[in-house]
């Protein structure tokens, strides 16, 4: 497994500087799974070009269903009302997906588009996948900007989340706020909301270990970790008392051994990497991981025997072809699974 590649963050620095500017640019496409801040920054947009008391009236949306090169064409044909611009905003229109006709029609478009228009195509619930080889591709490198809103930097969260917890007269410390990136995700959508639980539910002025195990929603991923470091601590019954939370949560199955199975070849690959020598920085890039999440894996992976990391990664394979192939009881499989990878540790 190579190590994974930086991201290219090129767009999204050009959009920012645009919206810093006030001088955003005719065409741009918006993907990623941040959505938090594609969102925030598409409200900066829309404050931008929607000026003036007939703001709404400058905006122009296309669903997939509506999209066309007509339709696009008659709503960049449309003059701004008491204001100087327009917005023209496309949602979950996969535009490499388009016939031939229609992809020359749109690069057509891009070429000859008005300096009052800014056309926004978003990609929600539909993923963006560019064909650097195509037309398309070269039309919206040379007209647009592709603006990918990839996960953001563990210190960028950190400093985020205890900014957010500041606003709602609340502190916490560096460590703290690490332990719950790690616990809910790295998604700024879902910590925000997590934060908000937090915060309301908190007495005091500093947030504790306490406030956050009370009320915030774990990944599941998180969760497994806690069984599988409960496994390397020797608390077996521990172990099988977190497998059964997950199972009270109406957790899958495949789903909790699919999350496993990706923990166990990380684990794996910690434990060669502390046999050669390699520290967490080899870890994070070769999976993708954040710093923080890497050292608590290469922590983990001093408690386990390489002849054991690879004997688990075999096993977790078996059982999930079991699980797919051969009729039995997933929970079942599961659960004997565990069992017995807490044996031996």
């Amino acid at each position: 497994m190579p190590p994974q590649k930086k991201p290219d963050v090129s767009g999204y620095q050009a959009f920012k500087k645009d919206l810093a500017a006030g001088t955003p640019r005719k065409l741009y496409v918006l993907h990623g799974e941040e959505t938090y801040l594609r969102d925030h920054y598409l409200g900066k947009l829309k404050e931008l070009l929607l000026t003036g008391g007939m703001g709404t009236f400058n905006l122009h949306e296309l669903s997939a269903k509506e999209m066309s090169p007509r339709a696009l064409e008659q709503a960049v044909d449309c003059l701004p009302m008491m204001g100087e611009r327009t917005l023209v905003l496309v949602t979950d229109y996969d535009l490499f997906k388009a016939g031939e006709k229609d992809r020359e029609a749109y690069c057509r478009l891009f070429a000859q588009l008005p300096d009052y228009c800014c056309v926004v195509f978003v990609y929600d619930l539909v993923p963006y996948k560019g064909d650097a080889r195509t037309k398309m591709a070269a039309a919206l490198k040379e007209h647009g900007t592709v603006v990918h809103f990839f996960r953001q930097e563990q210190k960028s969260l950190v400093d985020w989340v205890r900014r957010r917890f500041r606003a709602l007269g609340k502190d916490i410390d560096t460590k703290l706020a690490l332990e719950l990136l790690f616990l809910c995700g790295d998604l700024m959508t879902n910590l925000a909301g997590e934060v908000e639980k937090i915060g309301a539910y908190a007495k005091g002025e500093r947030i504790t270990w306490e406030d956050i195990n009370a009320v915030a929603t774990p990944q599941l991923d998180a969760v497994v970790f806690r069984m599988t470091d409960a496994i390397g601590e020797g608390k077996f019954d521990r172990a099988l008392e977190v497998l059964g939370e997950l199972y009270q949560m109406q957790e899958a199955p495949i789903r909790i051994l699919w999350s496993l199975s990706r923990q166990v070849r990380q684990l794996y690959s910690a434990r060669l990497a502390f046999e050669t020598g390699k520290g967490a920085g080899y870890v994070a890039q070769l999976w993708g991981l954040k710093p923080y999440p890497s050292e608590k894996l290469m922590g983990m992976a001093r408690r386990f025997s390489l002849p054991w990391c690879r004997r688990a990664a075999v096993r977790c394979g078996q059982t999930d072809l079991a699980m797919k192939s051969t009729g039995q009881d997933p929970q079942g499989l599961l659960t004997g699974l565990v069992l017995e990878l807490a044996a031996p540790a």
